[in-house]
């Protein structure tokens, strides 16, 4: 039965606390449970606060027997990436340097804006979930806290950086987890660990402190359904003062919106982007979720957008803010690096002002070109990552010829540069029983449209009845 709780979706515990079936507190315990029961396996946490959790549904129960919830996401079990200020709760980010050097040494007491506003609107927050070191590549694991996993086959990567709050909501540890997405961070392990993730439009979800990797980095909602990120953007997206760079406050409810459907759309396909080598199984399973789109009204047409890979700016930007992020750290304190994040940063720091700026020009290249397609088309779909998850504790997999998670990325960090919206969805499993992941790309600003994709897809094609059996 605890299970049973743990593995309700958000919009199902308000839709039964409001009608008094549950109670914050009981569906809070199980998930507890469920932490205690799956995370051992996984590691998808860095803190657990059962005490604060259970405090924290004690008043939303009485919350809700008096009918006054708070917010929308009331008493629903929550949980934040490791790279969010969350007060009362170690920041340490992955990171011994974090944790050893930098004052104060255990508690920070400030909320970052989405974890501010998840707290204005009641959510039980249970905990933060675990990060590669800084966020700054597409698996997790850190000199911290050790090697994350996947929820299917814990000998795999689950991906990252974000690969804590999958591992957490494909396994019942609470439905809603907020991460970060730099150059693919809640995609790429959303689609390795089989659950949905958005990367919304820059700006869209306030960030405080700002990211030392600038406008590539976004936070994004991690949850089961598409229902339940709508349901979460719909809270983290309100306005916060300490972001100069986010965008106007919101008119609609991306809930409200969510069943606007595809008829009629113009949907580009891209299979390779014109430049990927995609794993048969993975082109196979993505080719056959994109039929479903025709089926459901939208005119699909094969077409790429017609770029080369821009990896090399990306590189540029990326390691220029991770060498950025360890500029006060003394030589001695940099031996405790993670050895693959040190390499980037000393690549980093060798970069010119000129350097970012022509690296930047490219990116805005890109961004006309995107957004001349899009005139064409309403909606890009690609495959997430080319291949399925591979082993556990390794930046790349074993016998590739590139040193660097970007080598199998190159379908997610290109949206990174352009701000674009992209979500992605579970669309099958491999021979070996691993999720793979479709990607789904809109215009600058529409969000509600990647949405109603999304959720069209999942009617039409349900991922939501299978659940990872550790």
């Amino acid at each position: 039965m605890s299970r049973d709780l743990a593995y309700l979706t958000a919009t199902d515990l308000v839709a039964r606390y409001a009608k008094k079936e549950l109670s914050p507190v009981e569906v809070t315990q199980a998930v507890l449970e469920r932490i205690e029961e799956a995370d051992r396996v996984v590691n998808a946490f860095c803190v657990v606060d059962a005490d604060a959790a259970l405090a924290s549904a004690r008043e939303s129960e009485e919350r809700w027997r008096r009918g006054e919830p708070a917010g929308p996401v009331d008493g629903v079990p929550t949980s934040i990436k490791d790279m969010f200020l969350t007060k009362g709760w170690p920041t340490l980010r992955g990171s011994r340097t974090v944790a050893q050097f930098t004052e104060p040494p255990a508690r920070w007491e400030v909320d970052a804006p989405n974890v501010a506003r998840l707290r204005e609107s009641g959510a039980v927050l249970v905990g933060k979930t675990t990060t590669p070191e800084f966020g700054w590549k597409g698996v997790t694991d850190n000199p911290l806290t050790g090697v994350t996993r996947n929820p299917w086959d814990p000998e795999q990567t689950p991906g990252g950086s974000s690969g804590g709050s999958a591992a957490a909501v494909a396994l019942g540890m609470g439905p809603l987890s907020v991460g970060t997405d730099g150059g693919g961070s809640v995609r790429i392990p959303g689609a390795f660990s089989g659950i949905f993730a958005l990367k919304p439009t820059y700006g869209r979800i306030p960030l405080y402190p700002a990211s030392p990797f600038g406008t590539l980095s976004h936070a994004g909602p991690m949850t089961w359904t598409v229902d339940d990120a709508a349901l979460l953007l719909d809270v983290i997206a309100a306005p916060d003062s300490r972001d100069w760079s986010a965008l106007a406050p919101l008119t609609d409810s991306y809930l409200a919106t969510l069943d606007a459907g595809v008829r009629g759309l113009r949907i580009a396909f891209s299979p390779d982007l014109g430049f990927v080598d995609v794993e048969p199984e993975v082109a196979s399973l993505v080719r056959n979720a994109v039929a479903a789109f025709g089926e459901l009204g939208a005119v699909v047409e094969e077409e790429d957008p017609g770029f080369t890979d821009p990896v090399e700016p990306f590189n540029v930007l990326w390691y220029s803010g991770a060498a950025k992020v360890v500029e006060p750290l003394p030589d001695g304190v940099r031996e405790l690096l993670d050895p693959g994040l040190a390499e980037i940063c000393r690549q980093g720091a060798t970069y010119s002002a000129l350097d970012y700026l022509e690296a930047t020009a490219r990116r805005m290249d890109l961004g006309v070109l995107m957004g001349a397609f899009h005139e064409r088309y309403d909606l890009l779909l690609t495959p997430t990552v080319p291949i399925p998850a591979f082993r556990a504790g390794v930046e790349v997999p074993d016998g590739s010829a590139e040193p660097r998670w970007t080598s199998w990325t190159p379908f997610t960090y290109p949206f990174n540069l352009t701000q674009q919206p992209a979500a992605t969805v579970p669309c099958g499993f491999t021979s070996r029983g691993l999720p793979v992941g479709l990607q789904i790309v809109g215009p600058r600003h529409a969000d509600a449209t990647v949405l109603a994709a999304a959720k069209a897809f999942q009617v039409a094609r349900p991922w939501t009845d299978k659940r990872p059996a550790l």
